[in-house]
C-alpha cells in the first residue's frame, strides 16, 4: 500500500536541488520539495510526502488529524513507515 503521509520540514538540506529533511512520526528523511517550492516552504511547514516527494503543503491541524487516522490503520501504516525509513535521497 502506498500512502501520502504528513511530515514536518526540519531542515532545508539543499536549496539548489530543492531537498529538505522531513520528520514523519520520528523518522527523518530527505525528500524533494520541488513540487511545493512555488507555494513557499520553510522549516516548520507540514507537507504530504509520497515516494520521496513533498506533494502538497498542509496545515498542522490537518497533519495531526491525518497522523491519528493513519495510526489507527495499524500494520499498513507501520509498513509504510518502514518503507519510508529504508528510503533515502542524498
Amino acid at each position: 500500500m502506498c500512502l501520502g503521509i504528513p511530515g514536518c520540514i526540519v531542515e532545508i538540506v539543499d536549496e539548489r536541488f530543492d531537498i529538505a529533511k522531513v520528520d514523519v512520526s520520528g523518522v527523518k528523511r530527505n525528500v524533494s520539495i520541488t513540487l511545493v517550492r512555488p507555494e513557499g516552504i520553510a522549516v516548520g511547514d507540514w507537507v504530504l510526502v509520497h515516494v520521496g516527494f513533498a506533494m502538497s503543503k498542509i496545515d498542522e491541524k490537518e497533519a495531526r488529524e491525518t497522523q491519528k487516522a493513519l495510526q489507527l490503520m495499524g500494520a499498513p501504516y507501520k509498513d509504510e513507515l518502514a518503507m519510508f525509513d529504508s528510503s533515502q535521497i542524498e
